[in-house]
């Protein structure tokens, strides 16, 4: 036993409880609480005051904690996506469904949220409800009340209550499979229904459609699974900070009240940082499969931006920046058909014109993701060159942001260095020597020596 855990047995639990305040939130209670069990006289008033005040400044440096979690987390600059009051508000839900349509080239996509979730709209006769649609709907299909009770046996349902993925490959063979018609499900032949949830909550299901036996690859269903889980945690979060913005005002709020929303508002937002990170991992191998570019080409490149970012001692925060920037710094393609990348044939000018404006495409993506809404500058400017004679806006020389000079180095390189269906790869000696015979022309001269010391080195 320990001088200090022997001291702590020989004193009092009067003047244990002190310590007690600061580690143990059952000891905290019963400390409060001494009077329940303990005749009045023999509580001094000095011990009252003692408790007391530590009671006050344990609870305001709660509500302080609690004040600066929220901030890390603000509504304010984030998407709201709950608490609408009116069907009107809803349609943030048809951009989301109608954006994921576009993502994943797929014929018709739909958002349900359980009837909790849907305040706002009429939920009588639905457990869970639609609240966005890809297809060409006004507010008026709310109206209709198009959705589904928990005990109907839809697979929207069973994805809901059992928290699993429900992907039918042939509807038209397909008995169980519930058509509403006013989805033109009738035309439906793939059907794929994944859930929203969290570790705390059910939150509803994305649905997404085609109307011809086109399944979605592995890639795009993980995209879409962590698409999903993002939103409910994000929705989560919304709720449980609005809670604790009332929590931290209540002037009778206990200590353990506080010390719970505590815990469960610190898990949350470390779910949310987990779940970004994972969305950014996977809309980046989405991308590389849709460009045919070899699965881990993407973090091929944002590995080697990292280690010349790491290399010129960059701080953490920045170093994340421009990984994150150089995993998707391609992002625009997501957005783009898949056959465009697959053809053999010499490209259409239209067909150019799609490709080469695909880093605004990308960057209109990652504006409306608030929380990458940081890397926008690194992605936007990306393809500008040393000498001025880049894009978007011919920015030369030290004015082309610092993360997007390290990834358009770390781009060609990579590229290089990798095979394509029009050549093979070059090897690392020959990538390094044309890199350098255009450094001061396209790449920044001092990073060209940083990457060449770095090849050295491996």
């Amino acid at each position: 036993m320990t001088e200090e855990k022997k001291d702590n047995k020989n004193v009092s639990v009067f003047a244990r409880s002190e310590i007690s305040l600061e580690s143990d939130p059952l000891e905290e209670i019963f400390a409060l609480n001494l009077g329940d069990f303990i005749s009045e006289h023999l509580i001094s008033d000095e011990l009252v005051q003692k408790i007391s005040r530590k009671n006050v400044d344990k609870k305001e440096s709660l509500k302080k904690q609690l004040k600066e979690l929220i901030s890390i987390y603000s509504i304010d600059n984030t998407l709201k996506i709950l608490g609408f009051s009116s069907k009107e508000d809803y349609v943030i839900y048809n951009a989301i469904a109608k954006t994921i349509k576009q993502m994943l080239e797929i014929d018709a996509c739909h958002v349900f949220l359980s009837k909790d979730n849907a305040m706002g709209l009429n939920t009588a006769n639905n457990d869970i409800v639609l609240v966005g649609s890809s297809l060409n709907f006004n507010d008026e299909i709310y109206d209709s009340e198009i959705g589904y009770n928990l005990n109907d046996k839809s697979y929207v349902s069973y994805a809901f209550i059992n928290k699993k993925e429900v992907e039918v490959k042939d509807c038209s063979k397909d008995d169980n499979f519930k058509q509403i018609l006013m989805l033109n499900e009738d035309k439906v032949k793939y059907y794929l229904a994944v859930p929203m949830y969290n570790n705390m909550e059910k939150v509803g299901v994305i649905v997404v459609e085609n109307y011809t036996k086109k399944k979605l690859s592995s890639e795009f269903i993980e995209l879409l699974t962590v698409t999903a889980r993002l939103f409910a945690t994000s929705m989560s979060l919304e709720k449980l900070t609005e809670e604790t913005d009332k929590l931290i005002n209540q002037e009778d709020v206990s200590i353990s009240e506080l010390q719970n929303n505590r815990a469960e508002l610190t898990a949350l937002i470390g779910d949310l940082s987990y779940e970004q990170q994972w969305f950014v991992e996977n809309l980046a191998k989405a991308v590389d499969a849709k460009s045919n570019f070899k699965n881990n080409y993407s973090h091929e490149v944002a590995d080697l931006a990292r280690e010349i970012s790491t290399t010129l001692g960059l701080n953490e925060k920045t170093k994340d920046l421009i990984y994150y920037a150089a995993l998707l710094r391609n992002i625009g393609k997501i957005t783009l058909p898949e056959e465009l990348f697959n053809k053999k044939e010499k490209l259409s000018k239209e067909d150019w014109e799609k490709l080469q404006n695909h880093p605004n495409v990308g960057v209109s993506i990652l504006m409306s993701i608030n929380f990458l809404s940081e890397v926008v500058p690194y992605i936007n400017y990306h393809k500008e060159r040393w000498d001025g004679q880049g894009e978007p806006e011919g920015l030369k020389g030290r004015s082309i942001p610092l993360g997007s000079r390290i990834i358009a180095l770390a781009d060609a390189y990579s590229a290089m260095i990798s095979e394509r269906t029009y050549r093979d790869a070059l090897s690392e000696e020959k990538a390094l020597e044309i890199i350098q015979s255009e450094a001061g022309i396209k790449w920044d001269p001092e990073l060209v020596e940083v990457l060449v010391e770095l090849k050295k080195k491996s």
